[in-house]
């Protein structure tokens, strides 16, 4: 690692599904993220999570502590000595509940890390590990806010909203924002006209959150921008490519709710395509979307155009990130419902691409492409930040951080008789922490 360079993992993960097989799930990909962490060697880990605690958060919310445990006791991880990470668990609480979960690990060689309160509006020092879980409503050192009511399709208050926090890394201010948008509820509606009512509705919201920003009675500063946008393909474009010449046949269906469907086939009668409320089937599903990354495809990801002027993103070279099997045996294949798309992205403000050191490799990508990591493969990018990039419009006392601000409170003896743990105190932000030390 270069003296004024940090090397940094950010990756988003929507991890409902994971939840709902947790005794397998929860192992298998940990393991792929860890095995990730280990060949890219990052010194600062954002990991932004979607869908904590699954569907039914209800009954899974239990497992979130294990999936944390599982992470924090990792080999992989047991160098980096500071940690923050934030669970939105709520979930008695519509109001404010959007299910987020941002994980931060930073390692032990990078000891000039401060983190934003939100309230008092300066920067304070990053020491130890912290987990915020259940309602963290009056956490100070994160930003969180659901999306207004009227901006909910179907009048259904569902788990969508963001949540950022603020760094300072050697030098260098940041903000680092999770994201959850609105998704796809019908095939037929997607496909009526470009953009569709899903597209305009993820477009006001992502509006929305980025003016908010502007807005801030802060300064504002670079920002990485990653989670589930669930950013869709344009459905009506990719069906008329798929379909040209084919026979568009409307089928009643009896079986259930989803009352029709509509084949489209061939001269020779084939069936090529399947097109229902929730099902999106062609005939020769994972070749035509998985092998090898459809640039074809990559033609109709158009929803990023609308923010070119605010957002950037780094040449997408993978294939999409959802909806993938959530079985094991099927970790390669795609799930025949919807028509595969890039949801999971990382963004960045022109600002924030401005701190990427280009001396260094920037590597976008899937993880767990051959693993089962749930109906979404996680998405990473690795860079290297530069070091002491300046403040933005960050005040430059906020910076100032004396030593004298942080005390010891007490040692706490483990077992054996060997000091483990420091119970520390900050004296600005009365939050208190242990910080576990080498033995």
């Amino acid at each position: 690692m270069g003296s004024s360079t940090i090397p940094v993992l950010l990756v988003t993960a929507n991890v409902g599904s994971i939840f709902e097989d947790p005794t397998t799930m929860l192992k298998v990909w940990s393991e792929e993220f860890l095995s990730t962490v280990s060949k890219l060697d990052p010194k600062f880990i954002a990991l932004h999570c979607q869908e904590v605690g699954g569907k039914n958060y209800e009954l899974s919310m239990k497992h979130v502590e294990n999936f944390v445990k599982l992470l924090m006791s990792s080999n992989e991880l047991r160098l980096f000595d500071k940690i923050r990470v934030f669970l939105d668990e709520d979930y008695s609480s519509a109001e404010n509940f959007t299910a987020l979960g941002n994980l931060y690990f930073i390692h032990k060689s990078l000891d000039n890390n401060l983190i934003w309160d939100f309230k008092e509006m300066k920067f304070i020092p990053v020491l130890g590990k912290e987990i915020h879980s259940g309602n963290i409503e009056a956490v100070v050192t994160k930003e969180k806010a659901k999306f207004p009511q009227d901006f909910f399709p179907e009048c259904k208050w569902s788990r969508k909203g963001f949540m950022r926090t603020r760094w300072s890394l050697n030098g260098t201010v940041i903000d680092m924002v999770n994201i959850h948008l609105f998704h796809d509820a019908s095939n037929f509606v997607a496909m009526e006209s470009y953009p569709s009512v899903y597209c305009k509705n993820r477009r006001r919201a992502l509006e929305h959150t980025l003016q908010r920003f502007h807005n801030d009675p802060y300064a504002k500063a670079p920002f990485f921008l990653f989670g589930d946008f669930n950013f869709r393909t344009d459905t009506d474009g990719v069906v008329k490519k798929l379909t040209a010449g084919l026979k568009p046949t409307r089928v009643q269906n009896n079986k259930n709710n989803e009352s029709t469907k509509v084949h489209y086939t061939n001269g020779d009668s084939k069936l090529v395509l399947t097109v229902g409320k929730k099902e999106f089937n062609h005939s020769d599903h994972q070749t035509v979307f998985l092998n090898p990354t459809p640039d074809w495809l990559k033609s109709f990801d158009k929803e990023l155009e609308a923010f070119e002027n605010a957002l950037t993103e780094y040449p997408v070279t993978f294939p999409p990130s959802y909806p993938f099997e959530e079985k094991l045996a099927k970790a390669t294949s795609y799930m025949q419902t919807r028509c595969p798309a890039w949801c999971d992205r990382v963004l960045l403000s022109r600002s924030a691409k401005q701190l990427v050191s280009e001396d260094y490799k920037v590597d976008y990508g899937l993880i767990g492409i051959n693993t089962c990591m749930g109906d979404h493969k996680p998405v990473y990018l690795k860079m290297d930040l530069k070091g002491n990039a300046g403040i933005g419009e960050c005040e430059m006392n906020s910076l100032k951080i004396a030593e004298s601000k942080v005390k010891k409170v007490e040692d706490i003896m483990d077992p054996s008789g060997v000091t483990r743990y420091i119970y520390i105190q900050n004296i600005d932000n009365p939050i208190k922490m242990f910080r576990e030390t080498a033995v």
